[in-house]
Order: C-alpha cells, then structure tokens, then sequence
C-alpha cells in the first residue's frame, strides 16, 4: 500500500521536506484557492503538481473536489456545475492524478467540541462531547425541536455548561465546530449558520440520497472514460448534525451509493474513525464487503462513550481493531497485484493526530499535526509490515 501525508498547500505550516523525512511518498492535497463549483485549470494542477514534485514526492490522491451545496440540494440550474466537476476531473486525468476524494455531507465538515483535550500522558486530542454539541444546538442556535433529539441526561449537563458559560466559552464551541472546514472554505457565526442550514429546511435522507445518486449519474462515467477513481468519504460524525441530513453513514448507507451505479469508478475512503465513532459499524466487516471498490484509506481510531461522545485514541488504540482492517486491506492489495489491478496500490494515511511533544504552537490544522501523525504512520506502518510477514502479502 502507498503511504501518504494530507498537505494543506504552500500555507501549510508543516513543508514538503518535513514530509518526506516521515517516510510516506505521496502527497494527499487540494487546490483549497479555488471557490467551490469553479474548474480547475490544467495550469493549476500542473502548478500543484510541480511543487510537489520537487520536493521528491508525488501528488496521489486528491481531497477534495468539494461538491457545490446546490449539487447537494438539487436546487436550480445543475448543468453547469456537472459540467465544470466533470472538467476538472478531466483535467486532472490529464496531469496524471487518478484518484478523487470528496463528501457528501451538506454544509458541515467533521465537527468536534473540542480541539486540545488534555490527556493523561501529555499532548492533546480532537474530542466530541454530546453536551457541548446539544448546549450548541440547543441553546446557542436555538434549532427549533432540537431538544427533542437529545438524551435527558446530555441536555441537563448541556444546560448547566450553557448557563455557566462566558461569551468567551461560547465563541470558542464555534470556533470548534467551524475547524472542520479547512483550507479557504466558509466560516459562519452563529446567525450566519443558522441562515444557511435553513437552505436544507425540508430536505430528507431521501432528497439527499436522490441527489447524491444524481450526482454519481453525472459524474461518474466521465471518471470511468477517463480513468479516475471517485472515493466517497464517510459522514463524520456518522450521524445526522444539526438537523442536517447524513447519508454516507453506515454499511447500508455505502452499499446504497456503490450500488446507485456500479462502477469500478465509484468508490470508498474507508475512514476507520468516521464510521468508527457509529456504535454499530463494524469495520473489518465494511472493509471486507467492499474492499474491491475501496480506492484510499484514513486510518485512525476513536474510543466511544454511550452518551455519543468520543475521543480521537491512540492509532492502535480505541475501538476500532486495526490490525484487522489493514489486514483486510493488504489482502485486498494482493488481489489486486495478482489480478488486472496490478499497478493500483491502495494509498493510505494516517489521518488526524494527537498533538504532541513540538506540535504545540506549531499552529497546524487541527486534527494535522506533525508529530502525533507521525507516530500513527509509524504504528501503521509496523502493523503493516507484520501482518505481511506472517501471511506473506505485499506491504
């Protein structure tokens, strides 16, 4: 499998040499300048690509091509926007970049409560606590029926954060929920959010599942003729968020879109720690189903309470039984080398990451740091390579 960095671009605080001391060989990236629904250009690509390029590395894996909020809500004239998806998925099939990953999830990116959870041996962790996202919801957004989509328990202890809390505590759970989006996308206050998931007032599972499948009906062949490879990222949190639809969230879910149309084209960023924050996904299972349509992976891990909330955990800690996914996965890799699909190594990532030791104050994304994603590459790396001893597989 191909070890892989997530790269913010040139602002990035962490460099490309600083990545390629960490081992991986390829860069996971995005041309986060350029607004959502606009094509990118050949020139730009290639301008990315270079950059990369000269640092010794390469650029593996697109994430994202965002897919513009009309596409998600099936409002007005589309065929403009399809045009321009299908474009710059041309045009980076003509620079070389065959795989694409992107989310369906309306407006909000993954959402957390907090960004620096302190833990026990040091450093901190990304966290979602179910009071402080209810205090939000609840109490902050004053989302009408709200309430009623919360636990007893969690709207007591939401209640008495929220009564508790300064206007500084209040800023700062925004500030949270808004890390999600990175790059150049949109930031909200809360009046400004509460217009925008007003825009989705009506929209049910349903809508958005007709105008997801919509949208792999008008893109996917183009992806199939020109030979990128589509791999739909999960919800994360996988559940609905803000009275928000979410439809990329269980093992149904995914069979649902794979289904929609069936092509080799229209694939899977199996997220162990997207789905793994769903009490009831079982992952080694989601990545033995559909291991021969999973085109990337972000492996991480998340220890789960019964409230909902949940903690990123060590890489090999947590709930999710990484060695058995990535044994799925190299599995998966070997039938690929011995079958027509020699040549496509499954890229993977270490996704998100305590911060650790230096991390502090380095000012990197959150969930990005160097360190603590360096430790993860590094566990996942020596699973790899024992798993692959044992059972004789390509690393």
């Amino acid at each position: 499998m191909e070890q892989t960095w997530r790269w913010f671009g040139p602002e990035d605080a962490i460099t490309l040499p600083q990545i390629r001391q960490t081992g991986a060989t390829g860069i996971v990236t995005a041309l986060h300048h350029i607004p959502y629904g606009v094509i990118w250009s050949v020139e730009e690509i290639q301008k990315r690509k270079a950059m990369i390029e000269a640092a010794g590395l390469r650029w593996s894996v697109v994430e994202s091509v965002p897919v513009a909020e009309p596409i998600k809500l099936g409002a007005g004239d589309l065929a403009p926007l399809y045009e321009n998806y299908r474009q710059s998925l041309r045009n980076l099939a003509a620079c070389g970049i065959a795989t694409v990953c992107y989310n369906f999830m309306p407006i909000l990116d993954w959402t957390r409560t907090q960004l620096r959870y302190p833990l026990a041996t040091g450093g901190t962790a990304l966290r979602f606590n179910a009071f402080e996202y209810a205090a939000f919801d609840c109490y902050m957004l004053e989302r009408p029926g709200a309430e009623a989509e919360h636990g007893p328990e969690v709207l007591a202890k939401a209640r008495a954060w929220f009564d508790a809390a300064s206007e500084s505590d209040k800023d700062d759970l925004l500030a949270c929920i808004m890390s999600g989006l990175p790059g150049a996308y949109d930031r909200y206050d809360v009046p400004g959010l509460k217009r925008v998931l007003e825009t989705y007032g009506g929209v049910t599972v349903q809508d958005l599942r007709d105008n997801f499948a919509r949208f792999l009906r008008e893109v996917i062949p183009t992806a199939e003729e020109v030979g990128v490879r589509m791999c739909v990222h999960p919800d994360d949190p996988p559940r609905p968020i803000f009275g928000l639809p979410r439809i990329v969230s269980s093992e149904d879910d995914i069979g649902f879109i794979l289904g929609a149309v069936d092509s080799i084209a229209n694939g899977l960023t199996l997220c162990t720690g997207s789905l793994g924050a769903g009490p009831k996904n079982d992952l080694p299972a989601i990545a033995r189903r559909f291991a021969g349509r999973i085109h990337f992976a972000h492996l991480r891990n998340v220890a789960k309470e019964p409230d909902g909330s949940f903690m990123e955990a060590d890489h090999l800690g947590g709930d999710v039984d990484m060695v058995a996914v990535v044994t799925e996965l190299l599995e998966e890799q070997k039938r690929r080398r011995d079958g027509q699909d020699a040549n496509w190594r499954i890229p993977f990532r270490p996704d998100h990451g305590h911060e650790l030791l230096d991390d502090e104050g380095r000012k990197t994304h959150p969930g990005y740091p160097l360190v603590g994603r360096l430790r993860g590459l590094a566990e996942i790396r020596g699973v790899m390579t024992a798993v692959s001893a044992m059972k004789k597989l390509p690393v």
